[in-house]
């Protein structure tokens, strides 16, 4: 997932796709503290993926609200 991609989906995909996204980090949570994580990797890769949609949005809110 990279920010090109993402700047090309509407506002609503974004929000699914950021639900989705802290629902697999939540499990990925609960796997690491009962010592279950498989993927360790996984986690950092989600974090930052949930970082660049906020970016996204971040981006989107600011320039809906420059062009009024």
């Amino acid at each position: 997932m990279n920010a090109s991609d993402l700047r090309k989906k509407s506002s609503e995909d974004l929000e699914k796709a950021l639900l989705e996204l802290r629902q697999e980090q939540f499990n990925l949570r609960m796997q690491r503290s009962s010592g279950q994580l498989s993927n360790p990797a996984r986690f950092k890769a989600v974090q930052k993926d949930i970082a660049r949609i906020k970016t996204v949005q971040t981006e989107m809110a600011s320039t809906s609200a420059g062009a009024e």
